[in-house]
C-alpha cells in the first residue's frame, strides 16, 4: 500500500470526500454530487485543470494570457469523443461559458483577446445561444478550420445558413471568406454533399466551381444532377448550370453537353457540341440523335452526321435481331393465341364486329413487327390489298399506316415498300401511305428530305382523308425538329404551309383539319415555347364560338398549344393566364392542360395540390342535390359550365401523372392518390385514372400496378374499363411480360361480346409484345435522367385522345391518334463499337465504326448519390455479350479493363476505345 502525504491533492480530495459523506449520512444526495462521486480520477483532474486556467484568465496578468489559453487549445484539440457524446473539455467548461463570454468582452485588446474568441466559438457547439459560434469565429484569429474538426464546421455551416436566409445579415462580405474555407475543408474531406448544400442555401454555387478539385468532381456533380429535379425553378437549372461548368472545367465534354441537353438550351448545344477527340464526338452525335436533336452544320467531320441523323438505328437494331434470332415475322393470331382463351360453352354466338377486328389487327401487326421491316401480311401487295380491304374508309387508311412501323427508322428500304401504293385509285391507301412514310421519317433526318418531298404535295388536297394522312404524317416525320429547313418562315417551309392550313377559312378546311393541324405543330415544335405559333392557335380559338368549341377536334389545338410549352414552366404563364378568357368552360380545361404540359416531369409538388383541388369538386352531385330539393334544373349554360368543367377534371388527373412521372417518391404518393380519387370522384376523373396510372409506369410492369389496372379493367363502367385495358398496353409495352398475358387473355374471354373493348385488348396485346419484346416507351434515357420532349408528347397526346375516346379514337374516325406513340417507340438496347482502324470507307457502318462483341456486366441499378467511397453501382448482375437488352431499371458497366467506354452510361450504342493501362 502506497502512503500520500498530506500535502497530496488527490489524498486530500479523498479525505474531504469521505467526511462529506459522513456528514450528508441520512439525508437525500443531490444528483450533481452523484454524478462527481462516478467520475474516474482522470476526469476530476481535467475538470480541476480547466479550472483553474479559466481563474488564471480572470486574473489582470495579461502575461498569462497566452501560455494559458495555448493550453486550452491544446487540451480541446486533443479530447476525442464518439458520435454520440460530447467531448469532456466541452462539458467541463460549460458552467463557466457566461463567464469566458464577459471575460473576452473585458479583456484589452491583444492576440489573447482574439484567441479567447477562437475557444469561445468552438464552445459555443455546447450552449444553449444560438449565434455565438459564428460570431465569435469573425472576431478570432481566423486560424485554420480543419483544426477544430468537423462537428465544428458542421455547426458554422449551419449557422451560416440560418442568418443568410433571415436577409437580415450586413455582414456577408465578411462571411464569404469563412464559407469558402468551409467548402474546401469539405470537399477534401469526402462532404461534397455538405459543401453542395451550403452553398445551394446561400446561392453561391460559383464558389464550389472555383474550389472543386479532379478528385471531388464527380461526386459533386452527381449531387447536382440528382438533386436538381427535386428543386423548384430556378434552383434547378442553376444547379445543371453548375455541374455543367464542372464538368467542362475539367474537360468532360460528353457530360457537360449531356447537362446543356437537360437545360434544353439550343444555343449552348451547338456551342459545346465540338469536341478534339474525334471519338468523343462521334459518342456527342449519337446522344443528340437519342435525342432528337440534330444539327445542321455542314463542316461537320465525316461520319458525325449520320450518327447524329439516327440513320443507323434501322441497321443496328437488325443485327441485335438476328442476334437474338428474332427475324421470323409475327402475325396478329400468333400473338392473340385464342386457343388458349378460356372456353365459352354456354357464350353462344360471338358478335364480333369485325371491322373494328380488322383494325386492331392491323396495330398488332405493326407493333409486333416494329422495325424488323419484313412481316408476313403486307409483304406481298396482292395479300396487303386484301386485307386493307377488309376495312372501310378510314379503317382502311389505318390499315395502310401499319407499313410506317414495320419499316420504322428504315428510310431507304422503307418507302420503296411504300411507294407501291401511293398510287393507288383509293385515296384512303394513299392517305395511309403518306401516314406510313411520316412514321417511317420520325426521328430520322435524311439530307434528301423525302417526308417533306412525299408529303407537302398533298397538304391542300381536295380529298380530306389526303389531307389527314399529310399532315399529321407531317408532325410526326418532324416532330422536336428545330432545323431550319423546317421552321424557316418563308414560302416551302413546313411550319409556313402549316400555319397556312390553320389559317384557311375555306369550307373544306373543318375541325379536324385545324385540329390535326395545330396539333402536328405542336409536335414539331414541342418544349421550345415558340409564341408566334401559340398566338396563332389562341386567336384561331377566340374566333370560333360557344357551340363550335364543344366539337372535341378543337382540344386538340389547345393540345398544340400545351406541347409547345412543354417542360417550359414559367415561360407558359402569360398564355395560361390568356386562355382563361375563352368561354369559361373550354378555357378552363385547356389552360389547365397548358399549366401541366409546361410542368411535365418536373415533379412540381405545388402545381400536384392544384390538380388535386381541381378534381375535389362535385359537379354533379350539386345537379342531383337541386333535384332533390325539388328546385327548377338549372339553365342549360349551367349545365353545360358543370359538364365542362368535370371535363377540366380529366386533364387534371392526367396532369398529376404527367408531373410527377419520372421521381420515384412521387410517383408513388400519385399511385395513392389516385387510389383514392377512384373511390370518391366523379365518372370523368375515373375514366383519366387508368391513364394516369399508366404515365406513372410506362414499359414498367409493376405487379401492383398490373393488379389494380386489372381491376379497374372490370369496372361497371364501360369508359373506365377500356382505358384500364389500353393503359396495360402501356405498362407492358415492349416487356413481353407473362404475367399481363395471362392477364389480357383473360379479358379477352371476359370482353368477348364487346367488341370495342375486345379490339383495345387486342391492340394492348400487340404493344405488350412491340418489337418482339425488343422496345420500350419509356421517354426517360441516359440513365433515366434526360426526359425525350417527343416521347412525352407521344404519350401524352395519346392518352389525352382517350379521354373522350368514344367521340375521337374509338368512332373509327380517327383511331389513327393511336400511331402518335410511334415516337416514343426505341429499341432497349446496348451495342458497343469500336474505331475501324482498317480504314474501310465502303462500309455501311456510320462514321466507320465496327461492332464488337464484348463482356459487360447487366443488373439492377444502385443509387450512389452522396454514399461514401466507391458503392457498386449495380447488384444482382449477369454477365452477358453484347449486343444486349436493357430492362426497366437495369444498368451495365464493361466486365473487362480491356477498353474504356466513352460514356459513363451503356445505353444505346456506345464507342468503346482502347484502354492504354491494361494488362
Amino acid at each position: 500500500m502506497v502512503l500520500s502525504s498530506e500535502n497530496d491533492p488527490v489524498k486530500a480530495d479523498d479525505t474531504k470526500e469521505i467526511e462529506e459523506v459522513r456528514k450528508s449520512d441520512g439525508k437525500q444526495k443531490d444528483p450533481k454530487e452523484e454524478r462527481n462521486n462516478e467520475m474516474t480520477e482522470e476526469d476530476r483532474k481535467l475538470q480541476e485543470d480547466l479550472e483553474l486556467i479559466v481563474q488564471r484568465l480572470v486574473e489582470s496578468n495579461t502575461d498569462l494570457y497566452v501560455p494559458t489559453l495555448e493550453m486550452l487549445k491544446s487540451i480541446i484539440r486533443s479530447s476525442t469523443t464518439s458520435m454520440t457524446s460530447v467531448p469532456k473539455p466541452l462539458k467541463f467548461l460549460r458552467p463557466h461559458y457566461s463567464k469566458l463570454k464577459d471575460l473576452q468582452t473585458s479583456m484589452p485588446d491583444g492576440k489573447w483577446k482574439d484567441m479567447l474568441a477562437d475557444i469561445i466559438s468552438v464552445l459555443a457547439m455546447c450552449a444553449d445561444e444560438k449565434g455565438d459560434c459564428l460570431n465569435f469565429r469573425l472576431e478570432g484569429m481566423n486560424e485554420p478550420i480543419e483544426n477544430w474538426g468537423h462537428e465544428y464546421v458542421r455547426h458554422l455551416a449551419m449557422e451560416i445558413g440560418a442568418e443568410w436566409r433571415s436577409g437580415t445579415s450586413t455582414r456577408k462580405d465578411s462571411m464569404e471568406k469563412l464559407i469558402t474555407e468551409i467548402v474546401i475543408y469539405n470537399l477534401k474531406h469526402n462532404a461534397e454533399v455538405e459543401a453542395c448544400d451550403l452553398l445551394l442555401e446561400i446561392e453561391r454555387l460559383d464558389i464550389l466551381i472555383e474550389h472543386v478539385k479532379i478528385d471531388e468532381h464527380e461526386r459533386a456533380c452527381l449531387y447536382l444532377l440528382s438533386s436538381a429535379p427535386l428543386s423548384p425553378d430556378p434552383d434547378n437549372t442553376n444547379m445543371i448550370k453548375t455541374a455543367m461548368q464542372i464538368y467542362s472545367k475539367f474537360g468532360k465534354e460528353l457530360e457537360a453537353l449531356r447537362c446543356a441537353v437537360m437545360l434544353n438550351d439550343p444555343a449552348l448545344i451547338n456551342k459545346l457540341f465540338n469536341s478534339k477527340d474525334d471519338l468523343v464526338w462521334k459518342q456527342m452525335a449519337v446522344l443528340l440523335g437519342r435525342h432528337q436533336i440534330f444539327i445542321e452544320d455542314a463542316e461537320l467531320p465525316d461520319g458525325i452526321n449520320d450518327l447524329n441523323n439516327n440513320m443507323h438505328i434501322s441497321r443496328f437494331f437488325r443485327s441485335l435481331a438476328r442476334e437474338l434470332d428474332i427475324m421470323e415475322p409475327k402475325t396478329p393470331e400468333g400473338i392473340y393465341k385464342t386457343h388458349l382463351e378460356q372456353s365459352r360453352p354456354f357464350g353462344g354466338s360471338v358478335n364480333q364486329d369485325n371491322s373494328r377486328m380488322n383494325i386492331a389487327a392491323s396495330f398488332v401487326n405493326g407493333f409486333v413487327n416494329c422495325g424488323f421491316g419484313v412481316d408476313k401480311i403486307l409483304d406481298d401487295t396482292d395479300t396487303a390489298n386484301r386485307f386493307f380491304f377488309k376495312n372501310r374508309e378510314v379503317g382502311i387508311m389505318t390499315s395502310v399506316a401499319s407499313l410506317g412501323l414495320i419499316h420504322r427508322w428504315d428510310i431507304e428500304y422503307g418507302l420503296g415498300q411504300c411507294d407501291r401504293f401511293l398510287y393507288s385509285t383509293d385515296d384512303f391507301v394513299r392517305a395511309g401511305t403518306l401516314l406510313a412514310i411520316g412514321i417511317i421519317c420520325a426521328g430520322v433526318q435524311d439530307p434528301c428530305d423525302p417526308a417533306s418531298a412525299l408529303l407537302m404535295d398533298h397538304i391542300n388536297n381536295e380529298r380530306h382523308c389526303m389531307r389527314i394522312g399529310s399532315i399529321f404524317g407531317l408532325g410526326l416525320a418532324y416532330a422536336n425538329s428545330k432545323r431550319d429547313t423546317v421552321t424557316k418562315e418563308e414560302d416551302g417551309g413546313v411550319i409556313f404551309e402549316l400555319k397556312k392550313v390553320l389559317n384557311d377559312n375555306r369550307p373544306s378546311a373543318n375541325a379536324e383539319i385545324k385540329g390535326m393541324t395545330a396539333l402536328s405543330l405542336g409536335l414539331i415544335l414541342v418544349g421550345t415555347g415558340d409564341s408566334d405559333a401559340a398566338n396563332e392557335m389562341l386567336t384561331l380559338l377566340m374566333e370560333r364560338s360557344d357551340v363550335e368549341l364543344s366539337d372535341h377536334n378543337w382540344a386538340f389545338v389547345g393540345l398544340g398549344i400545351a406541347l409547345i410549352f412543354l417542360g417550359t414552366q414559367q415561360r407558359s404563364e402569360v398564355l395560361v393566364e390568356s386562355l382563361r378568357s375563352l368561354p369559361e368552360p373550354f378555357g378552363s380545361m385547356v389552360s389547365t392542360l397548358v399549366d401541366v404540359c409546361a410542368y411535365a416531369g418536373t415533379g412540381n409538388v405545388l402545381k400536384i395540390q392544384n390538380l388535386l383541388y381541381i378534381c375535389s369538386e362535385h359537379y354533379e352531385q350539386e345537379d342531383r342535390r337541386d333535384k332533390k330539393k325539388g328546385k327548377e334544373a338549372p339553365k342549360e349554360k349551367d349545365k353545360e359550365d358543370k359538364i365542362d368543367l368535370s371535363s377540366q377534371q380529366g386533364v387534371a388527373v392526367l396532369g398529376i401523372g404527367l408531373i410527377a412521372m419520372g421521381e420515384e417518391i412521387g410517383s408513388q404518393m400519385a399511385t395513392r392518390m389516385f387510389a383514392n380519387l377512384m373511390r370518391y370522384g366523379e365518372p370523368v376523373i375515373r375514366r383519366a385514372v387508368p391513364l394516369a396510372l399508366s404515365l406513372l409506369s410506362i414499359s414498367n410492369p409493376q405487379l401492383n400496378v398490373l393488379e389494380t389496372l386489372s381491376k379497374y379493367s372490370h369496372d361497371s363502367d364501360a369508359e373506365t374499363a377500356r382505358n384500364a385495358i389500353f393503359a396495360m398496353g402501356l405498362v407492358g409495352a415492349g416487356t413481353n411480360n407473362a404475367r399481363l398475358v395471362a392477364m389480357l387473355r383473360q379479358l379477352a374471354s371476359y370482353h368477348h361480346k364487346d367488341s370495342t373493348s375486345l379490339m383495345l385488348v387486342r391492340i394492348s396485346q400487340g404493344l405488350t409484345h412491340l418489337g418482339k419484346g425488343t422496345m420500350t416507351l419509356n421517354p426517360f434515357h441516359s440513365d433515366r435522367q434526360i426526359l425525350s420532349s417527343a416521347s412525352v408528347a407521344a404519350l401524352f397526346v395519346t392518352c389525352f385522345s382517350f379521354l373522350d375516346n368514344n367521340t375521337s379514337v374509338l368512332n373509327n374516325q380517327q383511331n389513327y391518334l393511336i400511331y402518335s406513340l410511334s415516337l416514343a417507340v426505341q429499341p432497349r438496347m446496348l451495342i458497343t463499337l469500336i474505331e475501324d482502324t482498317n480504314g474501310n470507307k465502303d462500309s455501311d457502318t456510320p462514321g466507320q465504326l465496327k461492332q464488337i462483341n464484348i463482356p459487360v456486366r447487366v443488373g439492377q441499378a444502385v443509387d450512389v448519390v452522396a454514399q461514401a467511397g466507391k458503392p457498386k453501382t449495380i447488384t444482382g448482375f449477369q454477365t452477358h455479350t453484347t449486343p444486349v437488352l436493357l430492362a426497366f431499371g437495369e444498368r451495365a458497366e464493361l466486365a473487362t479493363d480491356e477498353y474504356i467506354a466513352l460514356t459513363p452510361f451503356l445505353e444505346g450504342l456506345v464507342i468503346l476505345k482502347k484502354n492504354p493501362n491494361a494488362v
